[in-house]
């Protein structure tokens, strides 16, 4: 095997990346050398080429290198950038944009999901969640032979314990066929009438008789004075019960009335079925969790009256009702003809000055009458045809789902709670609010044990987001309405939560919308995904951020055309007091941005001193005209010299003329 190349260091031996020849876009062939392992700004006018270098350059070519390195077949998955204009580029790990925009358009993506919060709640709510009858609201859970064997600890010894297993009678063969079976597979007892009777009857004979239309019996799989050293022997007695009884036992200690346990998961009191809470159940993007109504969305789109009918002072002639206005109308107008010589509906009468019942008919319809909320749910009906869908949707708007709530979710999804909250709940929560409650949860010693690494998934990311200063967004709010520096701060969070190190990080200003006192917090995140083991590079104007920097690239010395060159490139922080770029000295205070405001034109001043007088302009055939301030009105008028007709204002102001007018 040949031995591997050295990756390149720079002088001092720190590994760097190395650019060479860079000419994307107004880059100026650069040459650049980046420190790995460090925190890296690159700054500049707007323009000087900052993104050029960071993303279309360095990140591109280090996704296009990762894209060639997979199969053919993942390669049409994901996203291919071309191949930028640079000589080489080394020293490149694997890469990681983070920009400023939201990376998902989806109406199904929330800040929960895309920061894997909402994944490791399902989680916890599957496994530890208490899940409620939708009936008589008492706890339902499904049992078995061992947990049967758990709840023996809290016993009394020395009561009578009777096992049984609910038997349901067919109509055929007839109880005497059934109760020989029962005998010969080591059935010897039943449960009757409270007390426990032979199988087969005293002296051999017959099986008991039952009471008229009995159509279960209970058969004693077990009858034992109960010791705590007889766990095993209740376990296997329930596993057998529960075989016999399709899933279903009954437990009678001493003299209290039987105590219903399933294997089923359906309420022990009432018998009404549940689902079993697995994550699957709380995923709203799944047609197992999501509401059967909304499909998952929280809304739906329901005609709205306001947009069928926009302007109500227009008449049903005039186009009131907006749907026949247009291209409809030549199939409508006739049946509303019809309708007006049949039903005296007034065609030429405002839409408001409409009876109650007139409007009524014109947007319901009736037996024949066909309204316009009848017509636009036939157009629905044919959505394959988009000319359709477009027209459909134009007289839709999106109101809360009326059968879950804007949950998203099943209402057997909602039946699971967690410290007297559902999943629902907590994820309307913010992420502060959610943290807190997380953190109150109390439980015993074997759900500590289960809730233990889902915990601490969980105030890991809910702290990494509280870290940058997204503690007030809602876990169930949509990604697509969140501003480009909130949707980084997101992924910047991931990035802090995933964990990985020797990844090369570019961000785009991650600084922006941030209080200072934020600022010096995103730094700190930042000084630790490096310290981590990793490269981020950084454009950012932020003074905060370049002062802690450990390598500044300068870019510039314009924008444009004038920029793509490097100015600087090297130590930040207190080395920027020595350079002499334009950018160090606005840092360190020599120069200062100051707002100029332009002088106003001679004639402009003379003017506004004179009360807003009139303006001179070119008028028709070079006759001088003004054209007065605000409320002032030109008049004609006879010049005094001349008798000629000319335009004045109402002030005394005498008029200019312009060069080369007739006098």
């Amino acid at each position: 095997m040949p031995p591997r190349s050295p990756r390149p260091a720079a002088a001092g031996g720190t590994p760097v990346i190395s650019v060479r020849g860079a000419r994307e876009h107004n880059l100026r062939n650069i040459n650049v050398e980046l420190p790995r392992d460090r925190l890296i700004v690159f700054t500049g006018l707007s323009g000087s080429g900052k993104s050029s270098l960071a993303f279309d350059t360095i990140y591109a070519e280090g996704q296009r290198r990762y894209v060639e390195s997979v199969s053919s077949y993942a390669r049409q998955f994901l996203e291919r950038l071309p191949r930028p204009d640079v000589d080489s580029i080394t020293g490149l790990t694997p890469a990681v944009a983070i920009q400023q925009k939201a990376p998902a358009r989806s109406a199904r993506s929330t800040v929960g999901t895309a920061t894997e919060v909402y994944d490791y709640l399902r989680l916890l709510f599957a496994r530890l969640g208490v899940l409620q009858c939708g009936n008589c609201g008492r706890p339902v859970r499904a049992d078995s032979p061992e947990s049967v064997a758990r709840e023996s600890a809290d016993w009394l010894e020395g009561e009578t314990l009777l096992v049984l297993a609910p038997v349901r009678l067919a109509a055929r063969p007839g109880w005497e066929d059934q109760a020989g079976d029962l005998a010969r597979v080591g059935f010897t007892r039943i449960l009757l009438d409270g007390a426990v009777v032979p199988l087969e009857g005293v002296e051999g004979g017959g099986p008991p008789r039952l009471p008229a239309g009995t159509r279960e019996v209970l058969v004693v799989a077990d009858r034992l004075t109960w010791r705590r050293g007889e766990t095993g022997r209740l376990a296997d007695s329930a596993q057998q019960a529960f075989r016999r009884g399709e899933g279903r036992l009954l437990l009678r200690r001493g003299d209290r009335p039987p105590e219903r346990r399933s294997e089923r998961w359906e309420c022990a009191a009432c018998g009404t079925p549940a689902i079993a809470p697995e994550p699957i159940l709380f995923s709203f993007n799944s047609p197992r969790g999501a509401c059967p109504t909304c499909r998952g969305f929280g809304d739906v789109l329901t005609f709205s009256p306001d947009l069928i009918v926009p302007d109500p002072s227009l008449t049903l002639r005039e186009g009131a009702i907006r749907p026949w206005a247009r291209s409809w109308r030549r199939v409508a107008w006739p049946r509303l003809e019809k309708l007006a010589r049949e039903r005296a509906v007034p065609l030429d009468t405002p839409w408001k000055n409409l009876t109650d019942a007139h409007r009524r008919l014109l947007l319901e319809g009736d037996e024949g009458f066909r309204g316009a909320l009848p017509f636009l749910k036939r157009l629905q009906e044919k959505s394959y045809d988009v000319g359709n869908r477009f027209v459909v949707k134009r007289f839709q708007t999106a109101l809360g789902c009326p059968t879950c709530g804007g949950t998203r979710l099943r209402r057997e999804s909602l039946l699971v709670r967690l410290g007297g909250k559902h999943i629902a709940e907590v994820n309307a929560m913010t992420i502060a609010a959610a943290a807190r409650f997380l953190a109150g949860l109390e439980f015993g010693a074997a759900e500590r044990e289960i809730a233990g690494p889902v915990l601490a998934e969980l105030a890991s990311r809910l702290s990494f987001l509280e870290r940058v200063d997204l503690g007030y967004l809602t876990l169930d709010r949509l990604t697509r309405t969140l501003s480009g520096g909130e949707a980084q701060r997101i992924e910047l969070a991931n990035a802090l939560g995933a964990n990985l190190a020797d990844t090369l990080y570019v961000l785009d200003e991650p600084t922006v919308g941030l209080h200072p006192r934020d600022t010096r917090q995103l730094i700190a995140i930042l000084a630790d995904l490096a310290a981590r083991g990793n490269t981020l590079v950084v454009v950012e104007h932020e003074p905060l951020v370049m002062r802690a920097a450990d390598h500044v690239v300068d870019l510039g010395p314009g924008a444009g055309e004038q920029g793509g060159h490097v100015l600087y490139a090297g130590p930040g922080g207190a080395a920027l007091d020595r350079v002499a770029t334009e950018t160090a000295r606005y840092l360190r205070g020599e120069q200062r941005v100051t707002r100029e405001r332009r002088a106003a034109p001679a004639a402009e001043r003379s003017r506004r001193a004179a009360g807003r007088g009139p303006r001179a302009v070119r008028g028709p055939m070079g006759v001088g005209s003004t054209r007065g301030g605000a409320g002032e009105r030109p008049r004609m008028d006879s010049s005094p010299s001349s008798g000629r007709p000319t335009t004045t204002s109402k002030t005394s102001t005498p008029v200019s003329r312009s060069a080369g007018s007739p006098p």
